[in-house]
């Protein structure tokens, strides 16, 4: 783990007519890939009837023109890109989900990490429930299905499951005739809606995906609310609103979201600028250029070379090409792989004091093999900027970091690391500076525990990523 793993990315769209909803949808996730590459998949509701198509890999990889019209017409489709936080990699994971149940059947993607998965899971395999993966979305649905058999509508359904299902989730539902949102009461994890040119609606996890159809924006959807979208128009249920203190990622301005998206009223661009802004207050340096790693680490670069009045300059180009398709084995051909991916402009740096800032250290192997190639390129000085706080603890809310183990930060001090990964000198974001990234204003709380330790929620007893693997191996072992 050189560097952290995106979340997943969902989006839904709801047409006035039947149409190609799936390309929609391909696009919209197209915009979202940044969020999963593991796999994907897309299910088209046309008058009812699901069609689907999912599997391990990118949406280049998954999706081809026969795929896409195969999905058909429809006025109806979701979609997931995904990187798995809870379950293995690989095909039987991909989402959406499709359950068949009593009462019809409904397709699901989620964005997030349950915290009672673990439990929940085991209560539902007591009373009969028999599982096909090993995600806690499936745990999800199973809850949602349960309530159905006794609720009056499928959101009425989701509003009870909502009662037994904690942690992190944003969740786009579709049932024969709805097309439902959904976000936690913490709201940890990004969703939004808006309005499609013909006037149906879309609901995405990042604004950039909305831009990417020619939705145009409306807003996010509220931390606990449920949005019930239909022919009849949009119904909003906030029996969940306001009972939890909203704590919302804050990493999702610092690494994970695109730049061009606007969460909860701030600008992840700006938001970056800003912390850049405050490393340059709380840790100067005396150099010549500030560069920033691609992609997150650019706009702080700015915000640094903006508060300090040391120039700017673009000091890596970036291989566009090469993602998750790059076959890298054994540790050798994973530090050329940091070559291929990011090459040094010597021109910018050769002779020069660099400021070089990045978004986080984890290992800190791939921060070492970065600080060498500056080193190599003719750089004089290197003073790294990380615009986050050290990472020190595990995260259960759908951020790849489940132990303390393989982060650095951990184990050593920061003159320490500095020294490891061979930079002159190392500063972080300041905890307390966190909060001036995303302001002040009221509702904007934000969660910090992979940096304090301090949950907003209970945490697991079981925070491994394929802990529902562990299970299943046990109960093998025993026969």
């Amino acid at each position: 783990m050189g560097k952290l793993h995106e979340e997943c990315g969902v989006f839904g769209i709801l047409s006035p007519t039947e149409r190609d909803v799936a390309a929609d949808v391909y696009y919209g996730l197209f915009a979202l890939q940044h969020r999963g590459q593991e796999s994907c998949g897309i299910v088209v509701n046309s008058d009812g009837i699901f069609t689907s198509h999912k599997d391990e890999g990118l949406l280049s990889e998954v999706f081809h023109a026969e795929e896409l019209a195969r999905l058909g017409e429809g006025h109806m489709a979701v979609g997931h890109v995904r990187y798995g936080t809870t379950g293995r990699g690989g095909a039987i994971n991909a989402q959406p989900i499709v359950v068949n149940h009593q009462k019809g059947h409904m397709a699901l993607a989620h964005n997030g990490n349950l915290v009672n998965a673990s439990e929940l899971r085991e209560e539902l395999e007591l009373r009969g429930s028999i599982f096909h993966t090993t995600n806690d979305t499936e745990v999800i649905a199973h809850v949602i299905v349960r309530e159905r058999l006794t609720a009056p509508s499928i959101e009425e359904a989701v509003c009870r499951a909502m009662n037994h299902i904690h942690g992190a989730y944003s969740l786009v539902l579709m049932s024969p005739s709805k097309l439902i949102a959904v976000r936690d009461p913490h709201g940890f994890r990004p969703l939004c809606y808006g309005r499609m040119p013909d006037g149906g609606y879309a609901i995405a996890s990042e604004t950039c995906a909305l831009d990417a159809v020619e939705a145009t924006s409306i807003r996010d959807v509220e931390p606990g609310e449920i949005l019930v979208f239909s022919e009849q128009g949009i119904r909003s249920i906030r029996e969940h609103c306001g009972t939890q203190p909203v704590t919302r990622c804050i990493f999702e301005y610092i690494y994970f979201a695109r730049p061009d998206s606007v969460i909860d009223g701030v600008s992840v661009h700006l938001a970056r600028q800003k912390a850049g802004e405050c490393l340059a207050r709380d840790y100067p340096a005396e150099a010549d250029v500030v560069i920033g790693v691609p992609d997150s680490g650019i706009d702080a670069a700015i915000g640094y070379a903006r508060a300090s009045g040391i120039p700017y300059a673009i000091g890596f180009i970036k291989n566009k090409y090469v993602g998750r398709t790059f076959i890298a084995p054994g540790q050798s051909a994973r530090e050329h792989g940091v070559r291929v991916k990011l090459s040094p402009l010597a021109a910018v740096v050769r002779g020069k004091r660099v400021v070089l800032i990045d978004d986080s250290i984890v290992r800190g192997t791939t921060s070492a093999r970065i600080v060498h190639t500056l080193r190599e390129a003719g750089a004089t000085e290197i003073h790294m900027r990380i615009s986050a706080p050290p990472f020190l603890n595990p995260c259960y809310y759908g951020t790849d970091i489940d132990s303390r183990e393989g982060l650095i930060a951990c184990h050593h001090t920061v003159p320490e690391i500095a020294k490891i990964i061979g930079a002159d000198s190392l500063g972080y974001l300041r905890l307390d500076s966190l909060g001036e990234l995303i302001g002040s204003e009221v509702g904007r709380g934000y969660c910090h525990a992979c940096f304090s330790a301090e949950y907003p929620t209970e945490i697991p007893t079981e925070g491994a990523k394929n802990k529902f693997e562990y299970k299943i191996k046990e109960r093998k072992n025993r026969g």
